[in-house]
């Protein structure tokens, strides 16, 4: 077996695995969708960059997860009229910054670190957000 072979089975395997996973948080996010009323989305998200962008910093970091995920939950938010920075602050939080695995991170890397690094992911998704909705409003 040539290097490409064993690459093209090694993607498939992973492919593999990854689909149940996408399946099951499209299905869960769907419950969720549902079980909130449209008009939760309008009272948490104001439509104000910044605000928004923090709220959905906010929310990113305390259900994070991996990146296909969250771009799965920032097509639906934005279906639901979630403004870019709040969905862009939302994904690049729920992938940097992890309130749920800070203890362990604190165990293994020290204390100080993790509080550091999780404080200036936070603000740094925020910041990122706004200056990616601006971008993509000057195009």
């Amino acid at each position: 077996m040539n290097k490409y072979q064993i690459a093209l089975k090694d993607t498939f395997n992973n492919l593999k695995s990854t689909i149940p996973i996408l399946f099951g948080i499209i299905l869960l996010i769907s419950l969720i969708i549902n079980m909130i009323p449209e008009s939760f989305y309008s009272k948490v998200f104001i439509g104000n960059g910044v605000i928004d962008s923090f709220v959905g910093a906010l929310f990113g970091s305390v259900l994070a997860g991996n990146p296909i995920n969250s771009y799965v939950i920032g097509s639906e938010l934005l279906e639901n009229g979630v403004g870019m920075t709040a969905i862009t602050a939302f994904i690049i939080s729920w992938v940097t910054v992890g309130i749920i695995q800070l203890p362990a991170e604190a165990m293994l890397l020290g204390k100080k670190f993790a509080i550091t690094r999780n404080v200036f992911s936070f603000f740094s998704a925020i910041l990122i957000a706004i200056i990616t909705v601006l971008i993509l409003q000057l195009i």
